[in-house]
């Protein structure tokens, strides 16, 4: 699997500077249910600023805290309806609150090349099997080697374990395990989306880093992007090994 984000991506709001929120922190699913819930669909970037710093939308107990929330959030969501990213998980956020843990993790690595660094790892490890966080660590210094310190590393494989069991595809309270992780009609129309912006068309959508994130057979993506397109979100047809899937929704004006 390739971890390689092409040129035109990076136009669309993708991270391929080695720059991460785990240095110290993990995706942030609980603040960011918290921060969508507070805003509307239509909430500015500063809007979703003064909900954080002002407002104190995530119940932090200091300014300190509630500005450094803000800077984590933007990095890791954009929280700018301008990003096409950004755009479509806002769009499609609400539809499905099951499919809001994948939604997040999709964009935490399209953002987060660290977090995107363990992502090869995790996929490999039979469903079962433990995972530590040492093993996480030891995956972002194959892809990123002498860049960060020991204690550094420690703290990323700490949280970048969280945050993939946030995301459904670890589970367990003192020892993580892999588990299947839960793809829903929502998600699959995001990792296509996010796949199509990677450069993908056609069938090769479906083979994405992106759709494998998704933890799901072939088969039952396709059956789900047909579902996602039932619900107005992508146009897909497939007919023997002739895939189409469109994007007039996500991608409108």
């Amino acid at each position: 699997m390739s971890l390689h984000i092409p040129v035109p991506a990076n136009e669309f709001g993708f991270v391929k500077e080695p720059v991460s929120v785990h240095n110290s922190r993990t995706m942030m699913l609980a603040e960011l249910r918290l921060l969508l819930s507070a805003c509307l669909p239509s909430a500015t970037l500063e809007e979703y600023r003064l909900a954080i710093v002002d407002e104190n939308a995530l119940l932090k107990k200091t300014v300190t805290t509630r500005k450094r929330s803000f800077r984590y959030l933007k990095d890791l969501y954009i929280l700018d309806r301008k990003v096409m990213p950004f755009r479509g998980l806002r769009d499609l956020w609400d539809e499905d609150a099951q499919a809001q843990p994948l939604l997040a993790l999709l964009c935490a690595v399209a953002r987060d090349p660290i977090l995107r660094a363990t992502a090869e790892m995790i996929l490999a490890v039979p469903v079962g099997e433990p995972v530590t966080p040492l093993m996480l660590a030891e995956a972002v210094n194959v892809k990123f080697p002498n860049r960060h310190k020991p204690n550094t590393l420690s703290s990323i494989g700490r949280n970048a374990i969280s945050s993939w069991q946030q995301a459904g595809l670890l589970s367990g309270k003192l020892h993580k395990v892999r588990v299947r992780a839960e793809s829903h009609p929502a998600s699959v129309a995001y990792a296509l989306l996010l796949g199509y912006l990677s450069g993908a068309r056609g069938e090769a959508l479906f083979q994405t880093l992106w759709c494998r994130l998704l933890d799901a057979p072939i088969h039952m993506l396709h059956e789900q992007a047909f579902m996602a397109s039932q619900r107005g979100w992508i146009e897909y047809r497939h007919m023997g090994d002739v895939t189409e899937v469109g994007f007039r929704y996500l991608l409108r004006k």
